[in-house]
């Protein structure tokens, strides 16, 4: 066998639903394919450099033959360009083609990051402000008047909806110095209130859309990440929508990814953030999708005597995704019924696009295991006043006008 495909992750994220998912068909499609198959963790691989020439040792021992295509999942909060990048470097100067690219994570590892690679290419952005020390976050409340209040306050490299807040004023946010952590910047954001508690997931693999998930907050609060109680359900997306995420995606060089986007009242977007380790248990069980598998149809077509192979699953999923005017499943009732089986299903402790060990803790068994974690049950809904069917039927209405 020619063909080689590895499969890095880190220790921490190993046991989780994307992970997991995406190693169980990977293994299926190299089977399938008579394609060469490892899967390793990035604390399993030394990087050495023997004679002026680079090269690797995994599990202890030399390796000799290198992989053709790597698909890579890093936790972006935690990526460090000393250890993490640094191996994702080595392996792309060594003619690796990775899934997705150093730059590419490096790009959405900080939120302000992404938004300096976007400005300038006529991306729609809310107005952002930012810092460059640790400890500037008490002078920057001045500063960042300009925006006005109420005022979005995330942390450049938060994650899940954590380390976001809404001061609604300024004695609001110099009480918020008292509680914040400083040791990254944090980011001054304008608050796009018209999208208030609710977002458009897009998830696109290989440059093209696969799905769109519309997020709706439970509780009233501005975040809509279904790991704080949100919920979801595929939805269409305008052209308009469709073409934004795809020029995101381009500017970031990302191969997979996803994009949140906030709409206006006149039904155009801006962009929220961006995200390299995007996460997709809520999206599959939402979309009735399995991303992994896209994934991995994706990974064996940049294989170098692939490349001019028609990714036929994702054409189809893409193509299905894309001119569907109004999917089966979102259909929501306008009245007072359930919501649909797939929200209800919908785990909201599930891991989303960055891994967070405080909420859930790491599994004991191999890292090799393939069969999916179980999902914990859906906690109670909040106020039962909020009518989530009525909500997500006028959102919908909204984002196909």
């Amino acid at each position: 066998m020619c063909s080689r495909v590895w499969f890095l992750t880190d220790r921490r994220i190993s046991q989780e639903y994307p992970q997991v998912q995406i190693l169980r068909a990977l293994k299926e499609h190299c089977a399938d394919e008579d394609v060469e198959f490892r899967y390793l963790l990035m604390d399993q691989i030394v990087l050495t450099i023997s004679e002026g020439q680079l090269g690797l040792r995994a599990e202890q021992e030399l390796v000799t033959s290198y992989p053709q295509v790597v698909m890579v999942r890093v936790p972006t909060p935690w990526v460090q360009s000393d250890s993490d990048i640094t191996v994702l470097r080595h392996l792309e100067k060594m003619g690796c083609r990775l899934i997705n690219r150093p730059q590419a994570i490096l790009n959405c590892v900080n939120k302000f990051w992404t938004f300096q690679e976007l400005a300038g290419h006529g991306v729609p952005l809310p107005d952002t402000f930012s810092y460059g020390g640790h400890d500037n976050f008490r002078k920057m409340i001045d500063e960042a008047e300009p925006l006005g209040y109420p005022v979005v306050v995330k942390n450049a490299r938060g994650h899940r909806g954590k380390a976001v807040f809404l001061a609604r004023d300024k004695h609001h946010l110099t009480d918020l110095c008292h509680v914040i952590r400083h040791d990254t910047p944090y980011l001054f954001q304008e608050y796009v209130k018209e999208s208030h508690g609710r977002d458009v997931r897009v998830v696109l693999v290989g440059g093209r859309i696969i799905g769109s998930m519309l997020r709706c907050s439970t509780d009233g609060r501005m975040q809509s990440n279904c790991s704080l109680g949100g919920v979801g359900m595929m939805c269409p997306l305008s052209e308009e929508g469709k073409q934004l995420a795809i020029k995101v995606s381009n500017i970031l060089g990302m191969d997979v990814c996803g994009i949140d986007l906030l709409q206006l009242n006149d039904g155009s977007f801006v962009v929220c953030e961006a995200n390299a380790n995007v996460g997709f248990i809520a999206f599959d069980q939402a979309c009735g999708m399995d991303v992994a598998g896209i994934v991995a149809d994706y990974v064996l077509s940049m294989l170098p005597n692939r490349l001019t192979r028609k990714m036929s699953l994702l054409s189809v999923v893409s193509s299905t995704s894309e001119t569907s005017s109004e999917p089966e499943v979102c259909n929501v009732p306008s009245g007072g019924g359930s919501l649909p089986e797939a929200v209800c299903n919908m785990s909201v402790g599930s891991t989303s696009s960055e891994s967070d060990p405080e909420l859930a803790e790491p599994s004991q068994s191999s890292p090799c295991q393939s069969t999916a974690p179980s999902l914990p049950d859906l906690p109670d809904l909040a106020d039962p006043a909020y009518n989530f069917n009525t909500l997500l039927a006028n959102e919908i209405k909204l984002l196909t006008e």
